[in-house]
């Protein structure tokens, strides 16, 4: 009877420290999974869901601050809905980030562990794609840098640049509106946002 009852003490003590080792090994590839994120993965998991908490009040490199509800990510840019008036749409390059202030309710969407995906064209899709879209439309943009901004039609995007001709905001590109063109190095800019 006693030996049944040190078997049973015996088998108890060995299933609670086997419970344990197996929380600390829980834990432990859950904070090397957090290590590994990238601030890209941790916006598609705050992205596209309606029911994802609210708009993100993300601080840009040239020191401004924007309200934006995230409509999709490409592989260095997100596409998002401003807080200005009449909610225009706005291209952020992922690098012109400086920082994101985030709920509490925001910050665990963020950190969830999401199921693996298929991976989607969109994710290959860089920012002078994009833009080169924009411009094949024609499409009237104002372009923010970290120095300023200007107006215009963007006429052309390499690699790692665009050309900007820059004309009144609300006119149509047109050759004698055109007051420079301005060639415009894609490192320097920090919001792509269509004009009205």
């Amino acid at each position: 009877m006693r030996w049944d009852s040190l078997f049973d003490d015996l088998a108890g003590q060995l299933d609670d420290e086997l419970a344990v080792d197996d929380d600390a090994v829980r834990i432990e590839a859950e904070r090397l999974r957090r290590g590994r994120l990238m601030l890209r993965e941790r916006l598609v998991a705050l992205c596209g869901d309606a029911d994802a908490p609210g708009p993100l009040v993300v601080e840009l490199v040239d020191g401004t601050t924007w309200r934006l509800r995230v409509r999709s990510i490409g592989k260095d840019w997100l596409q998002a809905d401003s807080g200005t008036p009449g909610g225009r749409e706005v291209v952020v390059p992922l690098d012109a980030i400086a920082a994101i202030a985030m709920t509490q309710t925001q910050i665990d969407w963020s950190l969830d562990d999401v199921a693996v995906r298929e991976p989607r064209l969109l994710d290959r899709l860089t920012v002078s794609f994009l833009l080169r879209d924009l411009c094949r439309r024609r499409a009237a943009v104002i372009v923010r840098t970290r120095t300023g901004s200007w107006t215009g039609t963007v006429d052309r995007v390499g690699r790692d640049h665009l050309d900007l001709a820059v004309h009144e905001p609300g006119s149509p590109r047109r050759s004698r509106s055109i007051e420079q063109i301005r060639v415009i190095v894609l490192a320097e800019v920090v919001v792509v946002e269509r004009a009205a």
